[in-house]
């Protein structure tokens, strides 16, 4: 709203010094600021520092084309309450402090005192004056009034959302997972499946710099390991566990608080669904993305080794330099049951320590330990897996204990290039016989990955890759059934299956991405006799 050069006169007589300075400011600036106050630098009179100006052509910067140089040459040249800077200056453009605003307003009101004083009334407002202002109030009556409503309006909603508003420190983040896939060989009798993945995330901050993440998930997929396909080879990261249906229940999932310690170190408190990749680097970018981006599958997404270690705990992460950085984790199983044989020391546990390097900004490569007890991988063949294949099959708990060693290494040849890989070892010993049923061991299982990947293929933010790779495999492996009739799980692997997968990751938008990707497995479970299986899916990821 404009105020034409006689209203400002009219208000200049009536209050020249807070209605008329505050009217110019609503008027026409552009900010009246409320920082600490500036030294020497108050546009108004500043009788100590400023050069009092007589005349408003003694400003450089201020031009009779200017709108509001009516309004400053009345408070020149009527009450003599501006004053420029040293160098002949203005600067009308730049914002206000509070500070500046209340030193012009005295030195407008000690003007206004002196006027009201003497017995020149010249300057005052006339009776035509203010009849000039009631005629013009009346003529804008109708946009005051719309200003009034709207201002009502804001305050209104204001109070609304300060009222109703979830939490000052809390914000809801998620993803929403759609996928279509199939499987297709000689052996397997499969249906073409729908299925999806909910993830809503409540991420809590106390201090700005912590982290307490409440996960709501809903997975409604089955593993196609609890169907048709011989092992969980080729099982999908957002699907349910291995040889596991998806129950399209809600459940909590993660549960952690997330918290540093001085400026290099990190410590994670995992209360439920805890995994590696809260407080270690798996040294897969682009490619672990834990379903929701990258790799399709869960051999794929990061070393099968760090599958040994999950559920509740704590890790620390330690930055020593941005080269060098030290993992640290212990993450129980069933810590929530207190059975004899459970809780959080006596039951299934996983403790991993890891070293990464980071010779340069584009090598990394990460030196893994990790000592598991009554865990498998879930990915690779069922004798990989020979405690959970037990339990399904024969209704028998074995117990194991595994010591596992891993190395993976990442490489950005350039911008749109990266190869990286894995290779991990694990050695697998059985406790118990199991009353006589089992002759006591131990495995050596392998798994191993060449991953190839090219971000930014198309268009930013998309991303390609190709991995290529065995599946944990037993190679060698002393355990042997003592009794006829338990499932043939039993001794090393026959031959070797190659997992090969490939996806395209397209973003439709920054919170729509589409993932074409096709898996596919020869000699299934380690074994020739198995026909291969090719496995296709279109992963549909909605984030927000």
């Amino acid at each position: 709203m404009k105020i034409s050069s006689r209203l400002l006169q009219i208000l200049l007589k009536i209050t020249p010094g807070a209605l008329a300075a505050a009217l110019v400011v609503a008027a026409g600036s552009k900010a009246v600021a409320v920082d600490k106050p500036v030294t020497n630098t108050i546009p108004f009179l500043d009788k100590t520092a400023l050069n009092r100006i007589t005349s408003v052509s003694q400003l450089s910067d201020v031009q009779p084309t200017d709108w509001a140089f009516q309004a400053l040459q009345n408070l020149v040249e009527r009450y003599g309450c501006i004053a420029g800077y040293p160098d002949g200056s203005f600067r009308g453009n730049r914002a206000m402090t509070r500070y500046e605003f209340a030193a012009g307003l005295n030195a407008c009101l000690e003007t206004i005192t002196q006027l009201i004083g003497s017995a020149d009334t010249s300057r005052l407002a006339t009776r035509e004056d203010l009849a000039v202002l009631q005629r013009l109030m009346e003529e804008f009556s109708s946009e005051l009034a719309t200003l009034r409503g709207r201002v009502d309006s804001l305050e209104a909603r204001t109070a609304e959302l300060e009222a109703n508003q979830f939490s000052t420190t809390t914000k809801l983040n998620g993803e929403i997972i759609f996928a279509v896939a199939d499987s297709f060989g000689k052996d397997t009798n499969t249906a073409t499946i729908i299925g999806q993945r909910t993830r809503l995330n409540f991420d809590t901050s106390f201090t700005g710099e912590d982290l307490l993440r409440t996960r709501l998930q809903i997975v409604g997929l089955d593993a196609f390991s609890a169907n048709s396909h011989p092992a969980p080879e080729g099982d999908l990261r957002f699907a349910a566990g291995a040889y596991s249906t998806g129950s399209n229940d809600v459940a909590i999932d993660a549960l952690l608080y997330s918290f540093p310690i001085g400026k290099k170190t990190r410590v994670v408190i995992e209360a439920n669904a805890g995994a590696v990749d809260d407080f270690a680097n798996t040294v897969n970018p682009y490619i672990d993305g834990d379903g929701a981006s990258g790799a399709l599958s869960n051999f794929a997404t990061r070393n099968s080794i760090y599958y040994l270690i999950n559920n509740a705990g704590i890790g620390v992460r330690h930055e020593f330099s941005e080269r060098l950085e030290v993992s640290l984790g212990y993450l129980a199983t069933n810590a929530f049951d207190p059975k004899p044989g459970n809780g959080f020391f006596n039951g299934a546990f996983g403790a991993l320590a890891q070293v990464t390097f980071k010779p340069s900004a584009r090598f990394t490569l990460g030196l893994t330990y990790l000592n598991s007890y009554n865990n498998d991988m879930l990915t690779g063949s069922n004798r990989a897996n020979l405690r959970t294949v037990l339990a399904n099959q024969a209704d028998l708990d074995l117990p194991t204990s595994s010591n596992s060693y891993g190395l993976q290494a990442s490489w950005q040849v350039s911008k749109r290039f990266i190869i990286g890989g894995w290779v991990g070892y694990t050695n697998t010993q059985v406790l118990s016989t199991l009353g006589g049923q089992i002759d006591r061991g131990d495995m050596d299982i392998w798994n191993g990955a060449l991953t190839l990947t090219f971000p930014n293929l198309g268009k930013q933010g998309n991303v390609a890759a190709i991995i290529v790779g065995v599946e944990p495999m037993v190679r060698n492996s002393s355990v042997s059934a003592a009794v006829p009739g338990l499932p043939d799980v039993f001794g090393a692997d026959k031959n070797t299956s190659v997992h090969v997968e490939a996806f395209y990751e397209y973003k439709l938008t920054d919170n729509i991405a589409i993932t074409p990707g096709i898996i596919w497995l020869t000699a299934p479970d380690h074994n020739k006799n198995n026909e291969d299986i090719v496995i296709g899916v279109v992963r549909t990821t909605f984030s927000f």
